[in-house]
């Protein structure tokens, strides 16, 4: 996997500007913050995004891939603000659950999701190195 960053532009924070990667790809569905019986244990964004981030992580296990095989992700919101706001809690649950591995990414605010008690939604793209 290699980084693309543009001579003269300034680092990106919490993602990456772009991502060349070769083999095996892995994409998720749009997922929410339930837990493995689809129910929302929490209400707020940040706990949410976390239960997001693992429920990726654990579909991704399913294929032998893990959060450094994430090169892109597209995350819908119902409200920018609260995210601007839980910003910093949200960098220590992705560092908890994803590491340090910043992939390509799309924040997107939305008026409502399929799912009712989701303020969340994230669409993830892997990609596992061809051995």
């Amino acid at each position: 996997m290699k980084r693309l960053h543009p001579p003269g532009w300034p680092r990106p924070k919490g993602y990456a500007n772009g991502i060349s990667a070769k083999g095996r790809l892995i994409f998720t569905a749009g997922v929410v913050g339930w837990n493995e019986n689809e129910q929302f244990e929490a209400t707020s964004l940040t706990a949410q995004f976390k239960q997001v981030l693992e429920n990726i992580v654990a579909i991704l296990a399913e294929d032998d891939a893990g959060p450094e095989h994430i090169v892109r992700m597209t995350c819908y919101v119902t409200d920018k603000q609260t995210y601007l706001a839980e910003a910093a809690q949200i960098g220590w649950a992705w560092k908890e659950v994803l590491g340090k591995n910043y992939p390509a990414m799309a924040l997107v605010e939305v008026s409502r999701l399929v799912e009712d008690a989701a303020v969340i939604e994230i669409e993830a793209t892997a990609v596992v190195p061809e051995e």
